[in-house]
């Protein structure tokens, strides 16, 4: 138990899974939980991350990647976790949390209910509970065109071709190299590339097919390293590439030997940039015509209140001419 400054006690939650099973509603009065960081990222405060995600005003689901999401959404949907329970890990570290189980969320609602073998007016109307109308149609318009099959294609590709389990998600190794060389500032090689997305936080590997896998790289490296020490025209990189194809494989060495990888990964970051540009801009458009309404709507107000004075004062007026008429009539 902690006391915190105005002598209220919370409780340090130091295992994650019982976020996924909270207090009862007199006890989260009562006690302000706490998570603490884990070292799976997708894991952390499962429960809400999952509430958040389902929520179809909050996170929509027509957005083609969670890159193309509003700022203003995943902040809000940060900021109803925070409500609940003080996290000790960064922001960043929860939206990529969020990030991934509202993909997570996209990708059930399509297997479960985009049916490939029916009509796109039936798929249009086979919309899922508690989801919104407008966004299930720009879901299904998008899976369903030739652009949304060729990005499923691709995907389906992608996940076929990884032999092995990485820490990386969707980004791809160029852009992983180039992140590297950055906070680094030194060339990431054909070797290091293979190690840095198959390796844990602790710096142990993913599993043991590629502890096996690492531990040939290196054999390959000190048998090539031998030969080069001797021949002052062996090529270092050259080395690395025919390490790396001989131990995996021409066609999985490939991804890890790419052309152009730091063109390819500033092309990516600019993308993804972009997108996130547009969604502010779209955001802030938005914004500004919601309040050019309201002040308008502010203006007719004053307007029709008045007229309203106006008509109040010209009957009170006339009603004291009839009174003066008649006062004179009398008379």
């Amino acid at each position: 138990m902690v006391k915190t400054n105005n002598n209220m006690l919370r409780r340090r939650l130091r295992d994650l899974s019982i976020i996924q099973n909270p207090l009862n509603s007199e006890e989260t009065n009562i006690e302000q939980q706490t998570a603490i960081r884990s070292s799976n990222v997708p894991n952390i405060t499962d429960e809400p991350t999952e509430i958040q995600t389902r929520n179809a005003n909050l996170l929509p689901i027509n957005y083609k990647s969670w890159h193309h999401m509003p700022n203003s959404n995943k902040n809000q949907a940060l900021d109803n976790i925070k409500e609940r329970f003080t996290l000790e890990v960064l922001d960043n570290y929860v939206k990529k949390a969020l990030g991934k189980k509202w993909k997570d969320h996209k990708s059930t609602l399509k297997k479960e209910y985009f049916k490939k073998n029916i009509s796109l007016e039936k798929k249009l109307q086979n919309v899922p509970p508690r989801m919104l109308m407008y966004q299930w149609e720009d879901a299904v318009r998008f899976w369903n065109s030739k652009k949304g099959e060729d990005h499923e294609l691709v995907e389906t590709t992608s996940r076929q071709k990884q032999k092995f389990t990485h820490t990386t998600g969707s980004k791809s190794f160029a852009c992983v190299a180039d992140d590297k060389e950055l906070s680094s500032g030194q060339k990431v090689g054909h070797l290091q590339l293979f190690d840095i997305p198959h390796k844990k936080k602790d710096g142990s590997p993913m599993t043991i097919e590629v502890a096996e896998i690492m531990e040939k790289l290196k054999d390959k490296m000190a048998e090539y390293e031998a030969i080069a020490s001797s021949n002052s025209s062996v090529n270092l990189v050259d080395i690395d590439n025919r390490i790396i194809t001989e131990v995996l494989g021409p066609k999985s060495s490939q991804q890890y030997i790419p052309s152009v990888n730091q063109a390819q990964a500033k092309v990516q970051r600019l993308e993804d940039q972009m997108a996130q540009m547009q969604a502010s801009i779209v955001e802030q458009i938005a914004q500004l015509k919601a309040k050019e309404a309201s002040r308008e709507a502010k203006a007719q107000r004053k307007y029709d209140e008045l007229q309203l004075q106006l008509k109040a004062k010209a009957v009170a007026r006339e009603a004291e001419a009839r009174k003066y008429d008649e006062l004179q009539l009398q008379l």
